[in-house]
């Protein structure tokens, strides 16, 4: 299992209704992640990126095709089999940060710890907290911080699992350019150091550039795919 990529799509498309009628999405994707692998998608507004994150991480079922994270087939489980198979393995980082604003900080890191019934999940959260240089800000609750400290409590947060994969929606967007770099450095180095294989998507050619691989996508279809900048 654990030699299996994490993440294989497989021909997948999704269309989703509207009041004009079927909507296309997605059509005609294949992408394999490899294990510790650092995918960055680009491309328009529009162009089914971030419906492809929820497509990929079990959120959005695909009309047509497969997904399979860690060798399961997604079609072939429930919503609770697919929440059980992300557990622990699987983490997400969005533009809007989406932390529990009646928890602080450590509380905040610590949740997916106390859900995986992990022992010392608010010393464990400490500790993530002073990764990203926020041990002042442990007890603070999220509207009492920046929009770069809420960014990157949200990185500790998913990483304190240590998952397998992690999945990240333009995690830089709602930051100011100073911000962006420093939460684009940080993610960068504690997924290297964890091990995670990421997937990323961005509007920022800079930060795209870090990955390893880039996929550019269109209408969303897959126009074209390679290394990213040596």
């Amino acid at each position: 299992m654990d030699d299996l990529p994490p993440l294989v799509l497989d021909d997948v498309g999704l269309t989703l209704p509207s009041a004009a009628g079927p909507v296309e999405i997605l059509r005609n994707l294949s992408l394999t992640l490899g294990g510790g692998e650092r995918v960055a998608l680009v491309g328009p507004s529009g162009s089914g990126k971030s419906s492809l994150i929820a497509v990929a991480a079990g959120l959005e079922r695909p009309s047509a095709g497969r997904v399979e994270l860690f060798g399961q087939d997604l079609s072939k489980l429930d919503e609770d089999g697919r929440a059980k198979l992300r557990r622990g393995r699987v983490s997400l980082v969005f533009q809007s940060f989406h932390l529990l604003p009646n928890m602080t900080a450590e509380e905040n890191v610590a949740a997916p710890l106390e859900i995986a019934r992990r022992p010392g999940a608010m010393e464990e959260a400490r500790a993530w907290l002073a990764r990203v240089g926020l041990s002042a800000r442990a007890r603070h609750y999220p509207h009492q911080l920046s929009g770069g400290e809420q960014q990157r409590v949200a990185l500790a947060r998913a990483l304190a699992p240590k998952p397998a994969l992690l999945f990240a929606d333009e995690p830089t967007g709602n930051l100011d350019s100073a911000n962006a770099r420093l939460v684009a450095d940080m993610l960068f180095e504690l997924v290297e150091q964890t091990g995670a294989a990421l997937l990323m998507v961005t509007h920022d050619t800079a930060l795209a550039a870090r990955a390893q691989r880039v996929v550019t996508l269109r209408d969303g279809h897959q126009v074209s795919q390679g290394p990213g900048p040596a």
